[in-house]
């Protein structure tokens, strides 16, 4: 069979909801099927996990890949530890390996991301970059030398879990203040109807519903972003970072404040390279298509 006719099934399953995808080997979407994800119980999540990957696979389907919100041991598949979902010690690979018999690859989902826009997105052909996923959470994937970066044991890039406001916000991973706490989606969601609730005008201007008041509260975790961003650039030093993930597709309105936030705060920033912050190429589908194409990577 050539590889043009050989086609992976992806799997990025995150806090809210579960995406399968099954693509060929030069990433064409074939089938699709999303779920809500049942994030507060484990077993239901894995078999939530099977059921939607099951909705796309086909019999010319060589390999599966599934992405993870969480610390994804190195060479195991297992998920030790998910901030955003009731996983402790999951063993996605064996669960996915026995409900398919096929090769799986499972590791984190912004590990994926990255790995996905470095093949087929906005990151192709550059060899260092930094990928950062903007959801429920925030997470991060690296490419350094043109090869994927986990780290010791497959943890490295949590770029969310790291503390920015020491008494801030309580962080799902049990810390206080993490970046995920002040610039991700569900911090967008929880500043919006704070904001809502002390100003009512700003609510009666939405309708009456403080969870959509968010425009404003968007460009503040843009700023916030910018600020972390601009710290991982001083310690990796990418050509490129990349900004995917649900709340990445707020596009501008996000990234506009995060771009001016980082050149304020890089170290050197008149006298180093320019460090382009551009939107996910693949939006949000680049766990998804990085792990049907690492899937096939691995065979």
């Amino acid at each position: 069979m050539s590889d043009a006719a050989v086609h992976a099934a992806g799997v990025d399953v995150g806090g809210t909801k579960i995406v399968a995808l099954r693509v060929t080997a030069d990433g064409t979407e074939l089938a699709r099927a999303i779920h809500p994800t049942p994030a507060e119980d484990m077993e239901a999540t894995l078999a939530e996990l099977v059921g939607t990957l099951e909705e796309v696979i086909g019999p010319d389907v060589a390999a599966v890949g599934v992405g993870a919100a969480g610390l994804v041991e190195a060479g195991t598949g297992i998920l030790r530890f998910a901030p955003n979902l009731a996983w402790r010690d999951a063993p996605i690979r064996d669960v996915v390996a026995r409900a398919t018999g096929l090769p799986v690859v499972v590791d984190n989902d912004c590990t994926l991301g990255a790995y996905g826009e470095f093949r087929l997105g906005a990151a192709r052909g550059v060899n260092d970059v930094l990928y950062l996923g903007v959801g429920t959470g925030i997470g991060g994937g690296l490419i350094l030398a043109g090869a994927l970066y986990r780290g010791a044991h497959g943890f490295a890039a949590e770029a969310g879990h790291i503390v920015v406001e020491e008494d801030g916000p309580l962080c799902g991973c049990g810390n206080r203040g993490c970046l995920e706490t002040v610039a991700s989606g569900r911090a967008i969601t929880r500043e919006g109807r704070e904001a809502a609730r002390k100003h009512p005008p700003l609510a009666a201007r939405a309708g009456g519903d403080p969870g959509a008041v968010t425009g404003q509260i968007v460009v503040e975790a843009g700023r916030r972003l910018g600020v972390g961003i601009a710290g991982l650039v001083n310690v990796l030093d990418p050509a490129l970072v990349v900004v995917g993930g649900g709340v990445g597709g707020a596009g501008d309105l996000l990234l506009g404040p995060a771009r001016e936030a980082y050149a304020r705060s890089v170290e050197g920033g008149p006298y180093r390279p320019d460090v382009p912050i551009v939107e996910a190429g693949l939006g949000t589908d680049s766990a998804a298509i990085g792990a049907a194409l690492l899937a096939l990577d691995s065979r």
